[in-house]
């Protein structure tokens, strides 16, 4: 049997430091491991216990981190264990095959999204008309394949998120707020669909995935079983669905319960939780 295991990385897998979402005593708190340095600082992070179980996952399994991540941001990632043979970037726009982008599969994506949804400079033109510089940090477009804002999350003006999202869904786009970042993406462009394509290489008969952020919907729906955490936007809107799992747990404790459920295994006596 082949066991394939698609998982989204940040704020599922890996943590900010904001993200950590440490609540025990600093004398409690779990050994970190970083997995991530961006400008010669420490970026994102796993528990060290999540550290075995990654390197683990890496040799048991075809392990395969899927990510809204530009090639070049996934990258900065170093995680424990063997290089993924395949790695999903761009929210599927991408499949890298030992660190080289499919060109086959970019070009299949790029007929796709030429056929079923508006253009990136139509989107991207009303993104930066419509942001108020008062909490607009940064525009960037994302592999030529979508765009994102970097906001002050707290000075967002009320419904303009749902204002977005419902002029982006009549040209074929989905908007998703995940901390201060706001993507909007081409409905096409889908975790799902790469992971299709992976599958079908590597002739998978067991397909297992975890993600927190709406992005991540058809990505869990495409697997046999799936898992998110408690924290994300997914959590917040109270998404369920058959073979997916809640778990309780928040922040990179989640992580950990996340990665012992791909491996089908349970905390060893006297390990932290």
């Amino acid at each position: 049997m082949t066991k394939l295991v698609a998982s989204d990385l940040d704020r599922t897998l890996i943590y900010s430091a904001a993200a950590l979402g440490l609540t025990m005593p600093d004398a409690e708190a779990p050994r970190l491991l970083c997995v991530e340095v961006y400008q010669g600082l420490p970026l994102s992070y796993v528990t060290e216990t999540a550290a075995g179980l990654l390197d683990e996952l890496a040799r048991t399994t075809v392990f395969v981190p899927t990510t809204t991540r530009t090639r070049e941001q996934y990258g900065r990632i170093r995680l424990p264990g063997p290089a993924p043979r395949f790695a999903i970037c761009a929210n599927g726009g991408h499949i890298l095959v030992d660190g080289v982008s499919d060109a086959d599969w970019r070009a299949r994506v790029a007929r796709r999204l030429a056929d079923e949804s508006a253009s990136l400079d139509e989107v991207r033109a009303h993104l930066v008309r419509t942001a108020d510089p008062a909490w607009l940090l940064k525009e960037r477009v994302a592999e030529d394949l979508f765009a994102y804002l970097v906001v002050e999350r707290a000075l967002l003006p009320d419904g303009w998120v749902k204002e977005l999202a419902a002029w982006a869904e009549e040209r074929g786009w989905t908007v998703s707020l995940q901390g201060r970042k706001l993507y909007a993406v081409p409905k096409p462009l889908t975790k799902s669909a790469a992971l299709r394509e992976v599958a079908g290489r590597v002739d998978a008969d067991d397909i297992l995935a975890a993600g927190d952020s709406l992005l991540d919907t058809d990505l869990l729906l495409a697997a046999d079983r799936a898992w998110r955490p408690g924290h994300g936007e997914l959590a917040d809107t109270g998404f369920v669905a058959p073979g997916l799992t809640v778990l309780p747990e928040r922040g990179v404790a989640a992580g950990e319960e996340i990665l012992r459920a791909f491996l089908g295994t349970s905390p060893r006596a006297g390990e932290p939780r």
